[in-house]
């Protein structure tokens, strides 16, 4: 065999190779492979070996598995017309694979394109305020009108999240300076409501502090006046067994006090006089019993006598000068 020969026959095996490799198939699980047979749609094959006939079916392989887009930095106007950039991620999976191929020429950048346009369509109708206070129901919004459009080309969008929102520098500015007035409104707040918490009950206090001293007091003075009344009532069960002659005993030993006092002037009670009569009519008494009385009864008697006042004196104090 000549060389042309052997060289038609290396070309005749490579051709046959060729076809064997590109009629057997191996479609991994998270692939599925859309035929195109004479440019016409013959189906969706896979997982697991699969058979495309060459030169007449074009297979184009779909990955089923999530993925995501990362979207760079947009700038959308506020409904208060405040610029702002945000930049999120969209995360999708394709979920018809004959749509994601038939329905359109490139999905993702379709995809990638309707988010951008719908991004600033929503943040046009939120303010600034509301747009950095309420990510998720921005996500939310974003979602599901992301998957209204993009349901038809075969392709489910499962989440969006928002990850960065930088407003405008000046922006930026005034939300520190409102955020640092909000901060001393809150401290001046909380320390008033300290003070009055404090003065309140320090107020509680002395109120419960008066009332503790009012009871004691008055327990005090229940307790005196007890102390009083029994001291009134040990007195007066004594009085009654005192007669005039004990009481005549305690004046005489008070007028012995007073004449060693070195004043000049005494004022004497005028029951005195009666108490002196009285004692002198019992010394009287005494001295008619008979022998059994001392002998110096008269003399006391008539001591006691020389001494009493007058009963025609007049019922005014006597005054003893010195």
């Amino acid at each position: 065999m000549d060389n042309l020969g052997i060289g038609i026959l290396i070309v005749l095996g490579l051709i046959v190779l060729f076809a064997i490799i590109r009629t057997f198939r191996i479609v991994p699980e998270y692939e599925r492979l859309v035929i195109l047979s004479l440019g016409k749609y013959a189906g969706t094959r896979g997982p697991g070996v699969t058979v495309v006939l060459p030169f007449l079916e074009t297979a184009v392989r779909v990955d089923l598995r999530e993925r995501f887009l990362d979207i760079p930095a947009q700038t959308a106007i506020t409904l208060d017309n405040a610029p702002i950039d945000i930049d999120f991620l969209i995360y999708y999976r394709l979920v018809d694979p004959k749509r994601a191929i038939l329905e359109i020429s490139d999905v993702v950048s379709a995809s990638l394109n309707m988010a951008t346009t719908i991004l600033r369509a929503v943040i046009g109708d939120i303010e600034l305020d509301s747009v950095l206070s309420q990510r998720e129901r921005i996500n939310t919004m974003l979602r599901n009108k992301l998957d209204e459009i993009t349901e038809r080309w075969g392709l489910k969008i499962t989440n969006v999240e928002i990850r960065e929102i930088k407003p405008p520098r000046e922006v930026q500015d005034a939300m520190n300076r409102q955020m640092t007035a909000e901060r001393e409104r809150r401290a001046v707040v909380t320390r008033a409501s300290g003070e009055r918490e404090a003065a309140i009950a320090e107020a509680e206090g002395q109120k419960q502090a008066a009332i503790l001293r009012s009871e004691g007091d008055r327990q005090s003075q229940l307790l005196r006046a007890e102390g009083f009344a029994q001291s009134l009532q040990t007195i007066y069960s004594a009085a009654h067994n005192i007669d005039s002659n004990t009481m005549m005993l305690q004046y005489l030993e008070a007028l012995k006090v007073i004449g060693a006092s070195p004043s000049t002037k005494f004022v004497v009670p005028l029951e005195l006089t009666s108490l002196m009569k009285d004692f002198a009519s019992g010394l009287g008494k005494l001295g008619d019993v008979g022998d059994e009385a001392p002998k110096s009864a008269p003399k006391a008697r008539e001591s006691i006598s020389s001494g009493a006042p007058s009963l025609t004196e007049p019922k005014t104090p006597p005054m003893v000068n010195g």
